[in-house]
């Protein structure tokens, strides 16, 4: 088996980078849109809500309102926000690979439910499979910068609900020790999935002891209504003791409103919503704050997240999360191209960059999606990951000190050789403060086409097939994988 690549034993640009410097939003802008969002709680409240649910919501101090929907008196949703989870720990099965949520700290991941892949070999989409999930895990789990991973495409090939949510943890458990994440389809999914968790975790029990993987979950379907389903699977989710991501993905223009501001306050309504559901059910429990703006071509209803809109939304939702005191997730560096070409890195960076800047704790989708996110490509994990790099490096920033400010450094170039290549100040840099990227192209032109001059893509493609050539972990030992296969349909190897 292959080992991990490991990053350089001075890395200038590690995950976990602060953000927040990038803030879209005014103090008063902020507090406008969080008062209209409470406005919209107490006012016109949640609809369509279970009654499970509605029990404990009243409990806790919420009213009924008319047409039986159930409002939130601002006091509620205060007391829900100071008594959230700020930060918590989502642990790797390696706990070297455990990393910490909440705070100013930036973490790049993984999200989506593509149900196409890019092919390696024809450069077409095709129906993704269980086969692709099991290839991209075990790609990622190479990858330093992809933080956690949740599973980028659906296996199209596995039709029973029950089957593709075991088969797809199953994949998770086989190829990495990243902390991870999943979706149930149904809240009786949950409780025999824990069980496979325990087998790999050591014995009954053991998983809900240090849960290695957090659930997604949609509870709230905009605008402003519960999603049955999705409340049970978070009863569930608790029940057992797995973190989740509560994920509001309003669409602006069909599910929220077109500008931007009523957006983010409706947005922000149904992601405290979801805060106010976790708070009555158990107070504290970790929760991150999952509001995910997406933006729709209002021209023909096409998703556009690689959009300019995206970039602002994604960064003032992270500032208004943080703003807050809420481990924060948005969904950003997405691209709508379906190409790993121009439109591709330009895309991505955009929205990458303004996410991390604004200081989004989790920025989901982050890595290998494609074709809005219709799409996940292999090519693109890894070179997402490079330019995760340079993001981090841009937001560790500038380090100003005596040594930094080169005084003498200066002056013995200047008097000396009038340059300050070779010098020992150079040196220290070289590695410490400068990040070199591995798939990027620095060469000169003449050299480049002397070397077959390649695209990123081909150079990308090159990469990831030397990865899933080479890195074949086992993270299972034998006698994991044979109490999971005789509990459960394995449908792989």
């Amino acid at each position: 088996m292959a080992k991990r690549r490991a990053k350089p034993v001075f890395d200038p640009c590690p995950p976990g980078q602060p953000g927040g410097a990038y803030t879209p939003l005014t103090e008063a802008e902020l507090n406008a849109i969080y008062d209209t969002a409470l406005a919209l709680l107490e006012r016109l409240g949640l609809g369509e809500v279970p009654e499970r649910l509605r029990g404990d919501l009243l409990r806790v101090g919420a009213q009924e309102g008319e047409r039986r929907r159930i409002l939130f008196p601002p006091t509620l949703v205060q007391e829900a926000v100071d008594h959230a989870a700020k930060t918590f720990v989502l642990h790797g099965r390696d706990p070297a690979r455990s990393i910490e949520v909440g705070g100013n700290r930036v973490h790049f991941g993984t999200g989506g439910a593509a149900v196409q892949t890019l092919d390696l070999d024809t450069h077409l989409y095709r129906p993704a499979t269980l086969a692709d999930l099991h290839d991209f895990t075990r790609l990622q789990d190479t990858l330093a910068n992809v933080s956690w991973y949740t599973r980028c495409c659906v296996a199209t090939d596995v039709p029973d609900n029950f089957d593709l949510d075991v088969n797809t943890v199953y994949a998770l458990l086989r190829n990495t020790t990243k902390p991870t994440a999943t979706s149930f389809t149904l809240a009786e999914h949950v409780a025999p999935i824990v069980e496979m968790l325990d087998i790999a975790a050591g014995g009954a029990g053991r998983f809900s002891e240090r849960p290695f993987l957090k659930a997604h979950i949609s509870p709230i379907i905009s605008p402003l209504r519960f999603g049955a389903d999705a409340v049970d699977v978070v009863y569930e989710c608790i029940r057992h003791n797995i973190p989740m991501s509560c994920i509001t993905a309003a669409q602006a223009g069909a599910t929220a409103p077109a500008t931007m501001a009523g957006f983010l306050a409706q947005s922000l309504a149904e992601t405290l919503a979801s805060l106010v559901m976790v708070h009555a059910i158990r107070p504290g429990y970790p929760m991150v704050f999952s509001n995910w703006p997406l933006v729709i071509d209002l021209r023909t209803g096409a998703f556009a997240g690689g959009s300019g809109e995206t970039a602002l939304l994604n960064a003032a939702s992270a500032q208004l999360s943080n703003w807050l005191g809420l481990p924060s997730g948005v969904a950003c560096s997405m691209t709508d191209a379906k190409a790993i070409d121009a439109q591709y890195g330009m895309e991505k960076g955009l929205t990458s960059m303004a996410a991390a800047l604004a200081g989004g704790n989790l920025i989901y989708e982050s890595s290998g999606m494609t074709a809005s996110l219709l799409g996940a490509s292999f090519e693109a994990f890894v070179l997402d990951d490079e330019m995760h790099s340079h993001t981090y490096r841009a937001l560790r920033g500038i380090e100003v000190s005596e040594a930094n400010l080169g005084f003498d450094a200066i002056v013995d170039a200047v008097l000396g050789d009038g340059h300050f290549l070779g010098g020992q100040h150079t040196f220290a840099a070289m590695e410490r403060d400068y990040f070199y990227p591995a798939l990027a192209n620095r060469d000169e032109p003449r050299s480049w086409a002397q070397n077959g001059a390649k695209d990123a893509w081909s150079v990308a493609n090159a990469r990831a097939r030397e990865i899933l050539e080479t890195h074949r972990p086992e993270y299972l030992t034998p006698e994991q994988d044979r109490a999971i296969r005789q509990r459960f349909n394995i449908l792989y190897g």
